[in-house]
């Protein structure tokens, strides 16, 4: 079957278009209602994109079938991600979505910027439970899991009724495929080849995937933080929303954070705490943008060295006539380890393919830099 004759997953997206995008996965069971009371506050400094699973809330049962694997699974959301126009993203997910963030995080690294996982598993204890509750789904419909759930997902005395419907009006053939993907689920062996910053979030209470799963996952992926949220079972996210914006928050903003140090490495401090002083509540979003996006995301690539990143940056000037900019950047050059030779053959060749008169004044303005650094 084509792309174009397959519906995408059944999605929601909140926030504006060019904010840095976070894709949110849902558990088995549950539609993307599982997050309502975090995406809309997320929303205000992310572009947010809740999905349903196959069979589940609004996306087509035929997504998937028999035997269906995560992997399945992580292509119809790359494929969603595609069609939006989203080539990188942030990826949070519960249980099955979380499942799901983890696989992506091993096999297409290049598309995750982040990964948070809540109440997950790098195994989900073996496939006999899993292919069992397939079997009896495919034969008496949702019905049962759908009166146990409960027990499985909250606290005694709490219950998120639309959850509970979701899961009683799922699909059951496209539900015990998700079993399917559950049962055939291990990737314990790779968690060390995860690379992006990742959070991993444990319900205390949670019988389903205990906190020992989470430890596990935070224990083999370098650098992850584990937290454990007290007074939650399964569904932590919408048991303690509060909590859980609060972690996504700070963990979001880890990109910002390494972002302004590599600013700071590259421009200076003093260049950087002068901008800082200039801040007004008017630029702050503007600020938070450069450091998030200029130096977080794109600085911070490894593709290409802070060297290579400089003659290109002082190529882009030129071309714009930015000559103020220019200066900055022949200084970061410098602080990149570029010769006041190699400064002078980018504008030399900026010459040929920008103009004379632009080269021309790019030479002026970067002579004055190399006489103020005693370079030149």
């Amino acid at each position: 079957m084509t792309h174009a004759a397959t519906p995408l997953l059944h999605h929601r997206a909140e926030g504006s278009p060019s904010a840095p995008p976070l894709l949110l996965g849902p558990s088995l069971g549950t539609s993307y209602a599982l997050w309502d009371q975090v995406a809309p506050e997320l929303s205000s400094a992310h572009r947010v994109v809740r999905w349903d699973l196959p069979g589940h809330g609004g996306s087509d049962a035929g997504l998937i079938g028999p035997g269906a694997s995560v992997g399945d699974l992580a292509g119809l959301v790359l494929r969603l991600a595609d069609e939006l126009g989203i080539r990188q993203f942030a990826y949070a997910g519960v249980s099955l979505g979380g499942a799901v963030g983890l696989h992506l995080a091993v096999h297409h690294p290049e598309r995750l910027s982040s990964l948070a996982v809540f109440c997950s598993s790098a195994h989900f204890g073996g496939a006999r439970t899993w292919e069992e509750r397939a079997a009896l789904v495919r034969k008496e419909g949702t019905a049962g899991v759908a009166e146990t759930a409960p027990a499985r997902w909250f606290t005694p005395g709490f219950r998120v009724n639309r959850l509970v419907q979701d899961n009683r009006d799922a699909d059951p053939a496209a539900y015990a495929a998700c079993c399917d993907a559950l049962a055939a689920f291990d990737i314990s062996g790779r968690l060390g080849e995860i690379t992006v910053p990742t959070l991993v979030v444990a319900g205390r209470d949670d019988p389903a995937t205990p906190p020992a799963h989470l430890r596990e996952i935070a224990d083999a992926v370098p650098g992850a933080e584990l937290v454990e949220l007290a007074g939650a079972s399964h569904l932590a996210v919408a048991e303690r929303p509060d909590a859980v914006v609060g972690l996504l928050r700070a963990h979001l903003g880890q990109r910002a954070r390494r972002g302004m140090e590599v600013r700071r490495e590259v421009l200076g401090d003093a260049h950087v705490d002068r901008a800082q002083d200039r801040q007004t509540p008017f630029t702050a979003r503007f600020q938070d943008f450069i450091s998030r996006y200029a130096w977080g995301e794109i600085w911070t690539d490894p593709t290409l060295t802070r060297r290579e990143r400089s003659m290109v940056t002082m190529t882009a000037l030129v071309a714009h006539g930015h000559h103020d900019e220019l200066a900055m950047h022949v200084r970061a050059a410098l602080r990149n380890g570029l010769t006041p030779d190699e400064i002078g053959a980018v504008l030399q060749q900026c010459a040929v393919y920008v103009g004379v008169p632009a080269a021309n004044s790019a030479f002026a303005a970067a002579q004055r830099v190399l006489a103020e650094e005693g370079v030149g």
